[in-house]
């Protein structure tokens, strides 16, 4: 098995020795030494809280090496939660019910582009879905994506193979309108062509 190297950010020294402790003599991990952190695979930070230091060690991380992190804290409000997930937290664990076994469980499901998180904290996640989707996506006429259900449609045919003017006729719209509508999704959302449309929305599983 490849092993994970894991950079570790703890708030006190005790926390940063236990957690050495922990994952030292495990076969799956390679503990990287302080100043190496842009060679890690996944970023550990153990801390009580989601200070605002601890914010923007994780935000430092999300711009920089782009690691995915696993937090370690003893408590997480739905407001911290979201934030954490935004500067790209993929696994978090309670303080009081760490393992070695759930903490080397978690760093290898973010190397391999999983998460790990209390059900608790799931149900908070769909629960600010559900209001995004409600209050910002619906009401723009937007879906998860980014994408309307015009743009969405325009794809699927692109997809099939389909030209400007066959997809236009087949949604009865001018092949103007059309044209607008990829130009309006490919330049936001930065891809190259049509073909590098229709890739983007096959692996993001938008069509």
């Amino acid at each position: 098995m490849e092993q994970v190297r894991v950079a570790v950010h703890a708030t006190d020294p005790l926390s940063r020795a236990g957690v050495g402790d922990y994952l030292r003599h495990r076969a799956e991990v390679t503990l990287l030494d302080d100043g190496r952190q842009d060679e890690a695979d996944v970023l550990l930070v153990v801390a009580d809280r989601l200070t605002t230091d601890v914010v923007a060690v994780l935000r430092r991380n999300a711009a920089g090496s782009g690691a995915p992190t696993v937090l370690i804290a003893n408590e997480i409000s739905q407001t911290e939660l979201i934030t954490a997930v935004d500067c790209r937290v993929v696994a978090i664990q309670p303080r009081a019910a760490v393992t070695t076994d759930r903490l080397v469980d978690s760093l290898v499901a973010a190397r391999d582009g999983g998460g790990v998180m209390p059900p608790n904290l799931v149900g908070e996640l769909l629960k600010h879905i559900e209001r995004l989707q409600r209050d910002v996506l619906t009401p723009h006429g937007l879906t998860a994506s980014g994408l309307n259900a015009r743009e969405i449609d325009v794809l699927r045919l692109m997809a099939e193979g389909l030209d400007t003017n066959e997809i236009a006729s087949r949604l009865c719209y001018s092949e103007r309108t059309v044209k607008n509508v990829i130009y309006g999704f490919t330049h936001r959302l930065k891809l190259r062509n049509r073909s590098h449309a229709v890739a983007y929305a096959l692996r993001a599983g938008m069509i």
